[in-house]
């Protein structure tokens, strides 16, 4: 009986205790709370090989693709778009200058805004380019009005010329980090 009884005091200490030392909450933290997540990923990506550009001849367009870019079709995700930035890489082992154009494109087809880059003939390292959008760059409503992007890559050299690469190619990717305001 005397444990009892001294358990019972025990624990009854121990809850007044805890009860005086907490602390009240303040649940309207939630209002101050940003929320800015980061998302990454690949866009296009696209190679082709010296033999395939001569076959397009001199001054020919060797590649041309519309592709769709959805990525900010739903309203809630592109009305929270803070910024973003447009990576480009570009490896060119070939023995011919080219042009590489991409056109961002609304939904009804007009063109919003365009990447050009013209490359050197047998450029020996990774050439990379970012774009940025939003603030201290593009304007950010290019990117949440883009439906499609058209690509196309162009020959300024000539037709026959051939590089002592024996894997001689153009390599063009890109990628993208866009953030946003959840809250």
């Amino acid at each position: 009986m005397k444990k009892l009884l001294y358990s019972a005091l025990w624990i009854t200490g121990l809850l007044c205790c805890s009860i005086s030392c907490m602390e009240e909450q303040d649940f309207d933290q939630f209002d101050d709370l940003r929320v800015t997540p980061t998302l990454s990923s690949g866009i296009f990506y696209f190679e082709s090989d010296e033999e395939t550009i001569n076959l397009a001849g001199p001054l020919g367009s060797f590649y041309f693709q519309e592709v769709t870019f959805e990525a900010f079709n739903e309203q809630y995700v592109a009305e929270r778009l803070i910024e973003g930035t447009i990576t480009y890489q570009i490896e060119n082992t070939t023995s011919k200058r080219l042009r590489i154009v991409i056109e961002f494109l609304n939904e009804d087809g007009r063109v919003l805004d365009v990447a050009r880059f013209d490359i050197e003939a047998n450029s020996p390292s990774v050439v990379e380019r970012p774009v940025f959008y939003g603030v201290g760059g593009k304007n950010i409503d290019i990117l949440s009005s883009t439906k499609s992007l058209r690509v196309s890559a162009d020959n300024l050299g000539d037709g026959s010329s051939v590089s002592a690469n024996p894997d001689a190619r153009i390599i063009f990717r890109s990628g993208a980090e866009f953030l946003f305001q959840l809250k």
